[in-house]
């Protein structure tokens, strides 16, 4: 029996786990229905990945596909996740793995953003003179997920009339939020919607509704929007439709040539985990962007905008 194992990150509260529930539960109308179903957590929450792994055993799986519910690919999906794929493939030498991707860069992401500024009456293509949209990721010691970010910016820059689309990040890396809002100033936004890059609701969000507060008492004469966080969109199923297809047809590519995990990470770590061709994880080293291009954003976005810096 072939099974699929989707694996949240996990909150601390517990409507942000049953959100994961609830999505999987409408997920299965639209996959096979010989698949076995089941989802887990990386933290915070039970069943662990651990956990999981040995309920779809226990339920008759001979295969499982293991899916990350992550929009970016930073330690979690790295590390962690493949370090209990390597136990249970010690465990269960007679059971077959195939790790898929996270969310990742998808054309529907730029749906989902869209539509998320489309919901508090944001004109997409003919946007307000000025307006600018800071797209803010939570941020990570990752360099290649926070490069993705960039690169989500760019691709919404391309799909929409912004003249300013710019990220930041809420921790850990530059551009934080406020530095965000003082670059699209800066370009001459008159204007600005921060749009989270966030999977879940949660203490972020309730910051974000305070630093909004603060930022019209310090810039009086611009206008701040906050978007929906990304969430638990409709399309959101059809991406992660595609990364269990991915699996099941042997078809999933990593781009962990740009991971600063690879290779310093494992001497910290005990469960050997290895890439592709040591133990056939199945995801092959594939680069999925050129960081190149992602470090010219903001030079694009001031020439678009008719500034040279």
């Amino acid at each position: 029996m072939q099974a699929v194992l989707f694996v949240g990150h996990g909150s601390r509260d517990p409507e942000g786990n049953d959100q994961v529930r609830q999505f999987i539960k409408n997920m299965k109308t639209q996959l096979d229905e010989s698949l076995l179903i089941e989802t887990c957590f990386l933290e915070f929450e039970t069943p662990t990945v651990t956990q999981g792994i040995e309920a779809c055993i226990q339920k008759g799986a001979s295969h499982i596909a293991i899916i990350p519910i992550m929009l970016l690919q930073a330690g979690h999906s790295k590390i962690h996740i493949p370090a209990a794929i390597d136990e249970a493939r010690e465990k269960y030498p007679h059971i077959g793995f195939t790790y898929g991707r996270p969310i990742g860069i998808h054309e529907e992401n730029i749906s989902i953003l869209t539509s998320r500024l489309l919901e508090i009456d944001e004109d997409v293509t003919n946007p307000s003179d000025g307006a600018a949209v800071l797209l803010l990721g939570r941020g990570g010691s990752d360099p290649d997920a926070n490069s993705d970010l960039y690169k989500m910016a760019r691709l919404l820059w391309e799909s929409t009339n912004y003249s300013i689309v710019e990220p930041a990040f809420m921790g850990v890396t530059n551009p934080l939020v406020d530095e965000g809002v003082e670059r699209c100033l800066k370009l001459g936004a008159k204007k600005i919607v921060i749009l989270p890059y966030f999977l879940f609701t949660g203490i972020l969000i309730k910051r974000l509704e305070k630093l909004l507060i603060d930022f019209s008492a310090k810039y009086p004469e611009i206008e701040f929007k906050l978007a929906n966080y990304f969430g638990f969109h409709p399309k959101l199923e059809s991406i992660l439709n595609d990364r269990v297809n991915e699996a099941l047809n042997d078809e999933v590519k990593m781009n962990c040539d740009t991971c600063v995990y690879r290779i310093g990470a494992m001497e910290h770590i005990e469960h050997h985990h290895h890439h592709d061709h040591e133990h056939g994880h199945h995801h092959h080293h594939h680069h999925e962007h050129d960081a190149h291009d992602d470090h010219h954003h903001n030079h694009e976005t001031s020439k678009k905008a008719g500034i040279t810096l």
